[in-house]
Order: structure tokens, then C-alpha cells, then sequence
């Protein structure tokens, strides 16, 4: 779970009360002084070198590997339009430079009528320049907006631009957007058809270059399980391994990896498949489960939809008719059991991949489809063909009606319980757990609650806090383990049930943000391996049945220090054993160095710990963000659940980058 590091001090609110209050005459000079030489009019590709999470998302790993994305996208374009078979993607020796190359048409190359220029160029360096917006090249495509291939040259530091077409082979080069060769044609003739672009991203722009060859290959994989029938080649020069790619049963083939990936035990053996072609084409593969949770995974002409959209809207929609419409024919409802969509969902593993003339997204990443009419169309696409289905398998039906009958007892059992853990306002303060050390706000203001781990370290923090707004609870030893771990069971846990009810929003379905009683939520445990881990178990149950207060940014995990440095009259802390080793190199000539490695929180005196670690002037805390949705919950199920083969993976593939183990 991707988490990014701040300095709480500039979250604090910085305004102040009179800066508007300014002198009439001060105000119109000020006017005066705003003229039209103050206005800056970018042109070419200057606004995406300015401005590039406008486009990219961001310039952090997500924002890098979707250059890749977009490269890759056009050229999946062709294969979805039947023009390419083949798509090879290759990450240089280097790591930092890619090359996408495909055997489709190949860009174009003669002059634009207009510009002058030849259409590679334009393509390359004009935003909203593309083959795409007329819809006579392409039926359906993932890049619409024309942007994509000309945002990657922006940003990049190298583009070369390789096409075969014609019987020749053109070249050209670019820099930052810019051209720095003219379209050059090879002297020897060239056979078949195709583009390839190689680029380096611009480390001006980029914090890191370094391109991730694992979430570049499980990118490619997911491609070859949505384009059925087309050959995708991964070559990593970096370790020497190619990957061959190629699945005939498309998503059918995908829902398995899926399934086995999240160690899901189906509840029937052949799974409910829908592909229905034309211009608007739907293709969805569907599977219950005995999890406890609901998957799916949807994308719109081969681009991952992170955040769903109207698409899924329709699918959930649908899905929902048809086996309500089930229940009421055969009269499956038993007396006293209310069937609610989550109940029907519950356990639900589902792929859904849909192919549209003219997708609108929301933001150039891609995120959300927006388009009206997909809803209507995947609805009545899915609404007769799986009520058909339940019809035609009656023992695999009657598997799944015992399935959503059995979550809906539970929903209900568990809904009783999470109100016995509701809210506890500030006029009911006495039914708050005997543990937790309120803070003396009555109002969520600017309130933190630190959950600490252990009595010890618990004692120090309720001495070293500013009990005016800073609330203490502490949690005997490790947590449950909640991943795989239905929310009745989670609620008979102590430990879980005290931090619910501080927090006193609810849990689960019954969570209403709006009453929960802190600002913030900060996760407060030792510096050692053993924190690290109570850290991890407080996040998969947050995650897991808390979600909406981590999509809200409210919760912190705060890097209390490992050592105390002591070099002269200086004192310094460290948070790890880097940390430790940049001080010592920076500051160890001034004398000899003591250096204290804490054991726990509870040996640190409270006025160190309000320092160090409480003090929002001089703490650091890391902000828990989620930047693609569906790799945190693969990560969470790989590590946290139930099948251990997927952690002994994870070690044994990362064994030879461990340094130190802290046993």
C-alpha cells in the first residue's frame, strides 16, 4: 500500500485572519501592476513540461510507467483493429529506456496538407493530433484524446521514432518534444509494416527513471488476456528473460490467473461467460467464490478502469435484476432473509472488458468511463444471459442461491453486531473503551487519535501528548490478522472492537464517515520488525473493512526514531539505520558518537517522544494513499492471506536485496 512521506507541520492550516484587509488605493495599484506582459501564452508541448500530473496523473512511478501505457496503448490500437498481431515491448539494459515496437500500418509519414510537416511529426509534437477522431481508422481505440504519443515525447529526454511501411524505413529523433533530426529514409528497402518507439523519460521531470520490469510484465499479461488471438513479447535486458504471451481464451484464461491469484475457491467449475460482438462489444467472465469479498476487474477497449464507471454500473446493475428475478420465479427467498446487491455480490469474481467507438474517460489517465449509453448496453447485455444460464444449470444455481442466502444471515448478524459498536459521542464518553486517553476537544477539529502499540509505550505517549487535541489508545500485542476474515469474526476480536469504538464511525457497510470522531488516525508502533508488522495488521484491517477513512486521507503511520545519537553536546535521532549512517558521516567528526538503539517506545522519556514523534512541528508521518487499487489488493492477498506459497515467493524472489534482517 503506497504511502507518501510529509512533514505534518505543512498540513497544519496556514491562513491567516486579516491578509484581505487591504487599503482601497493599495489594492488599485496592485491592479495596475497586473497587465497583459503578466500573461504567459505555452506553446507546443510547453504545458505538458509544465504541468505533467495534468496528464500523466502525477510524476511518481504510477505517472512514469504510464508513459509506457500510452506508447503501448496505440499500439494495441492497431491490433484491436485487426492491423498488428504482434507487439513486442523491450526495457534496456539501462532500465530507464523502453522501446514498443508493433507490425501494424505504421505511422503515416507524408506531409500534412496544412502544416507541411510530415504526419510522424505532428503526431509526435502537437497535442490533440491523431488518426482517432474521425472513427474511419479506427472502430474502437484506448487513445482518443490524440495527446498520448506527443506527452511522452514531451517527457522524455530521447524519443526515436522507427517506421516500416511501403516498402521503406523512416527515422526520427526528438528531445524534450522537440526534433532534433528531420525524417530520415533508410537507404535499403524494408519489409513489412510497423512502428517502434523508443524513449527515456526526462530525469528533470522524473524523481526516479528506473522503470519496474514486474509491473511492466503483468501489464503485458493483461493486455494478451484482453486482445485474445494477439502474440505480446516482454524482453527485460536488464536480467536477460523474455516472456511470450499469447491466450486464445482470452478473459476466460485471465479469471483462472485471478482466481488463483487471490487463492479464491470457486463454488461451481465452469464459470457464466457473455461475448457479444458488433460495434459496441461486451465480454464478461463471472465466477462465485468462497470469499468474503467482491472483485472485479473492468477495462474499456484494453484500458484498466481502476475506478469502474458506467461500464460496471451496468455489470452490477444487471447482475442484480437477473438474480433477484431468479429468486422471485422460483421463490428461493426464505421468510425472514432479506436479499440485499451486496449479498448477491459477496464472493463474486467477475472480468469484464467492453470495446466502444467513441469511450469517454474521466482525466487522461483513464481511470473511470464515463459514457451514459454503456450502462444500458452491458445491463441488457447480461440481465437475459445469466438469468438464462441459472435457468440451464440448475445445480450450479442452486450452489449460488445457498451462497447469497448464507452471506445475507451473516450481513445481517454482523449488522447487529457493528451497532453495538456505533458511535459514542461526546455526551456518552463513559461507554468509550477504559483504555483510550481522550483528548479534551469535544469536537473532531484538528483531533488525532495515536494508536499505540502496548501498555508501555502507551504510558509514555498519554505523558508526552497535548491532551488538548491528541487522543491515546493503546493495543495489547499483535492484532488479528484480518485479511480473508469475515467482519463478524473481526468484531469479536477486543483489541478491534475497542479501536472501532473509539473511532466511532462504524465499520464495514454501517460506516458513515461524517461521525467519526478524530481528524486523524495515526498509527504509532516500535521502530523494529515486530512494529512494522502491528503496522501491517492495523492497515489490512483498515483496508479491509475501513477503506473509506484511508480514500479520505485520515491515517498516518508516524516514524518514530530507532536511535538516539548523542555526538558532543548534540543530540540527534535517526529512524533506521540509514538515518543513523548519513548522520554519523555528516556530523561524527565533531567527537565520538553514543548511540542508543531503542528497543521499544516505552523506553523513550515522554518529553522525547513528544519530540520526536508527537510534536506536529518536528515529527514526520507517512500519508496511506492508494495509487492503483487493484495491485494493493493483490499485494494484500499475496502477504497477508491465507495461502503462504505467495509469501514464500515474495521472500525467496527478494532474498539477495536483504541486507540485514532485524531479528
Amino acid at each position: 500500500m503506497p504511502a507518501s512521506r510529509r512533514d505534518a507541520a505543512t498540513i497544519q492550516n496556514q491562513s491567516k485572519p486579516n491578509q484581505f484587509k487591504q487599503p482601497l488605493q493599495s489594492m488599485s495599484t496592485a491592479s495596475q501592476s497586473y497587465t497583459a506582459s503578466d500573461i504567459v501564452a505555452l506553446e507546443g508541448l510547453e504545458p505538458v513540461r509544465k504541468r505533467p500530473a495534468m496528464y500523466i496523473g502525477g510524476v511518481s512511478s504510477a505517472g512514469l510507467h504510464h508513459l509506457v501505457w500510452e506508447i503501448l496503448d496505440n499500439s494495441v490500437d492497431e491490433a484491436m483493429n485487426g492491423h498488428a498481431s504482434e507487439i513486442v515491448v523491450t526495457l534496456h539494459k539501462d532500465g530507464r529506456t523502453v522501446t514498443v515496437s508493433d507490425n501494424g500500418r505504421g505511422i503515416p509519414v507524408d506531409k500534412h496538407a496544412k502544416t507541411g510537416k510530415s504526419a510522424l511529426e505532428i503526431v509526435l509534437t502537437v497535442l490533440h493530433a491523431g488518426g482517432k477522431f474521425e472513427g474511419k481508422n479506427y472502430k474502437t481505440s484506448g487513445g482518443l484524446h490524440g495527446v498520448g504519443a506527443s506527452v511522452v515525447n514531451a517527457l522524455s529526454k530521447s524519443l526515436i521514432a522507427v517506421v516500416r511501411r511501403d516498402g521503406a524505413q523512416y527515422k526520427m529523433e526528438f528531445s524534450q518534444g522537440k526534433p532534433t533530426t528531420k525524417l530520415q529514409k533508410a537507404a535499403t528497402a524494408a519489409r513489412g509494416s510497423g512502428t517502434s518507439i523508443t524513449f527515456t523519460p526526462d530525469a528533470s521531470i522524473f524523481p526516479k527513471t528506473e522503470f519496474d520490469a514486474e509491473a511492466i510484465r503483468q501489464r503485458l499479461e493483461i493486455t494478451s488476456y484482453l486482445h485474445r488471438g494477439v502474440k505480446v513479447l516482454f524482453v527485460d535486458e536488464t536480467t536477460g528473460k523474455k516472456d511470450l504471451f499469447f491466450h486464445e481464451q482470452g478473459i476466460v484464461d485471465y479469471l483462472g490467473k485471478v482466481l488463483k491469484e487471490r487463492n479464491a475457491r470457486a463454488i461451481h467449475e465452469t464459470p457464466f461467460t457473455i461475448r457479444k460482438e458488433g460495434d459496441d462489444r461486451i465480454e464478461i467472465v463471472l465466477q462465485w467464490t468462497e470469499s468474503t469479498d467482491e472483485h472485479v476487474r473492468s477495462y474499456c477497449n484494453g484500458i484498466p478502469n481502476a475506478n469502474g464507471g458506467t461500464h460496471e454500473n451496468g455489470f452490477r446493475a444487471g447482475l442484480g435484476k437477473a438474480v433477484r428475478n431468479f429468486f422471485e420465479t422460483h421463490n428461493l427467498i426464505p421468510r425472514g432473509v432479506k436479499i440485499g446487491h451486496e449479498d448477491i455480490r459477496e464472493g463474486l469474481v467477475a472480468i469484464l472488458s467492453t470495446f466502444i467507438p467513441d469511450p469517454q474517460f474521466q482525466g487522461q489517465t483513464k481511470d473511470r468511463l464515463n459514457n451514459p449509453e454503456v450502462q444500458t448496453s452491458v445491463d441488457n447485455a447480461i440481465r437475459p444471459a445469466l438469468e438464462q444460464w441459472l435457468n440451464s444449470n440448475r445445480s450450479v444455481a442452486e450452489s449460488i442461491v445457498a451462497r447469497i442466502i448464507a452471506s445475507a444471515r451473516a450481513r445481517a448478524a454482523s449488522r447487529a453486531a457493528s451497532e453495538s459498536v456505533s458511535r459514542k459521542t461526546a455526551t456518552s464518553r463513559a461507554m468509550l473503551p477504559g483504555k483510550l486517553s481522550d483528548c479534551l476537544s469535544s469536537g473532531r477539529g484538528k483531533s488525532e487519535l495515536f494508536i499505540v502499540e502496548g501498555d508501555s509505550a502507551g504510558g509514555s505517549a498519554k505523558q508526552g501528548r497535548d491532551r488538548n487535541f491528541q487522543a491515546i489508545l493503546p493495543l495489547r500485542g499483535k492484532v488479528l490478522n484480518t485479511e480473508s476474515v469475515a467482519l463478524s469474526k473481526v468484531l469479536e476480536n477486543k483489541e478491534l472492537q475497542d479501536l472501532v469504538t473509539a473511532l466511532g464511525c462504524g465499520i464495514g457497510k454501517s460506516m458513515e464517515l461524517s461521525k467519526l470522531r478524530y481528524e486523524r488516525i495515526i498509527l504509532l508502533a516500535d521502530a523494529d520488525s515486530d512494529g512494522h508488522h502491528i503496522t501491517t495488521l492495523l492497515l489490512t484491517f483498515l483496508y479491509r473493512h475501513m477503506l473509506p477513512l484511508i480514500n479520505d486521507g485520515r491515517v498516518f503511520i508516524s516514524v518514530p526514531p530507532l536511535f538516539r545519537i548523542d555526538i558532543g553536546k548534540e543530540r540527534y535521532w535517526a529512524a533506521d539505520e540509514n538515518d543513523r549512517a548519513t548522520i554519523l558521516e555528516t556530523h561524527g567528526k565533531r567527537g565520538k558518537a553514543e548511540i542508543t538503539r531503542f528497543k521499544g517506545l516505552g523506553e523513550m522519556m515522554p518529553k522525547d517522544l513528544w519530540e520526536t514523534t508527537l510534536n506536529p512541528a518536528t515529527r514526520r508521518l507517512l500519508k496511506v494513499d492508494i495509487d492503483d487499487q487493484l495491485e494493493t489488493d493483490r499485494i494484500m492477498n499475496d502477504l497477508m492471506g491465507r495461502d503462504a506459497s505467495a509469501r514464500f515467493r515474495f521472500i525467496m524472489e527478494r532474498a539477495e536485496d536483504a541486507q540485514e534482517i532485524d531479528v
